[in-house]
């Protein structure tokens, strides 16, 4: 968190155990050296909040949980501009020119430039009593003339698109951030520098660990989770991983997947689907973003 300094700035980290496995991963937001706000994943808060507590005590940190806000996520091309429209002045003003991974507090709402889609748009919080009456005078500004709500099922097809982890697919509690594309999160310098699970992650480092990559399949079939994927590596030995999360692209219009594998792949793959054994392409783990393929 010593990297953010300025106000309203974001960053996306994951917080370890003492094996450096991923209790959860979560967005810190900075506003000064004795204010952060953090958002964490709703499934694992009462997790997160048992943990946070217990390391902030003899620090005496104050935690205070929010648990009068909701949150609204807005995303896609036109998302910041139709939202907008629900904005007072003061609040255009505020969010006007804000870059990704920002957020600030303009009045009763919370605006924040994060999501879950690989697409532009806003992560709204607010109090709850009002997050109704937000919501309804978001779907009559946006949805009807232009949009669509989404369920959990479609932002997940999103997310896999962009390549954004899901927690307990991608990662938990046993699987460190290397093995989950997250080790650009991880500050190593100052070489001294003291976290929780950084002993056990410096291991990983030194004798390898599992990787997470992209999986593309353009025959008929789609890649679903826990479906075996196969290879041979270099030096002719065998290796098997697993998919973490598999769905057909509708931007795409083929199948992707993320896959945990052992260290040694190349740049093809066997998936065993039911009794058919289906070669994939080996790819980096991000497939879509803001709407366009990544090359």
């Amino acid at each position: 968190m010593a990297k953010l300094t300025k106000s309203g700035k974001a960053l996306y980290s994951g917080m370890l155990n003492a094996s450096g496995g991923v209790i959860d991963d979560l967005i810190v937001y900075y506003f000064t050296e004795d204010f952060f706000r953090l958002v964490v994943n709703s499934a694992t808060r009462e997790k997160d909040l048992s943990w946070i507590t217990q390391h902030a005590e003899p620090f005496g940190i104050e935690i205070t949980v929010r648990d009068d806000l909701s949150m609204i996520a807005v995303q896609g091309p036109n998302a910041q501009a139709k939202a907008a429209t629900l904005f007072n002045d003061a609040q255009r003003q505020a969010v006007e020119g804000m870059k990704p991974f920002f957020g600030v507090q303009a009045g009763d709402l919370f605006i924040a430039t994060t999501g879950y889609t690989g697409e532009a748009g806003y992560e709204i919080a607010l109090p709850n009593e009002k997050a109704a009456d937000f919501w309804r005078a978001l779907v009559e500004a946006g949805v009807k003339p232009c949009g669509k709500l989404l369920a959990l099922g479609a932002r997940d097809t999103l997310r896999l698109e962009a390549g954004m982890n899901l927690y307990s697919q991608e990662m938990d509690e046993t699987i460190s951030p290397l093995a989950a594309n997250m080790g650009w999160t991880i500050a190593w310098e100052p070489a001294d520098r003291d976290f929780i699970g950084r002993e056990a992650l410096e291991a990983q480092r030194e004798h390898g660990t599992e990787k997470l990559v992209g999986l593309v399949m353009t025959e008929k079939g789609v890649l679903r989770n826990e479906l075996p994927v196969r290879f041979t590596d270099a030096q002719g030995n065998q290796h098997e991983g697993i998919i973490t999360s598999g769905t057909f692209s509708p931007t795409l219009g083929y199948s992707i997947a993320l896959a945990r594998v052992p260290e040694g792949i190349g740049e093809t793959a066997i998936v065993q689907i039911r009794n058919r054994e289906m070669p994939v392409k080996v790819t980096k783990p991000v497939f879509v973003r803001n709407g366009k393929a990544v090359a």
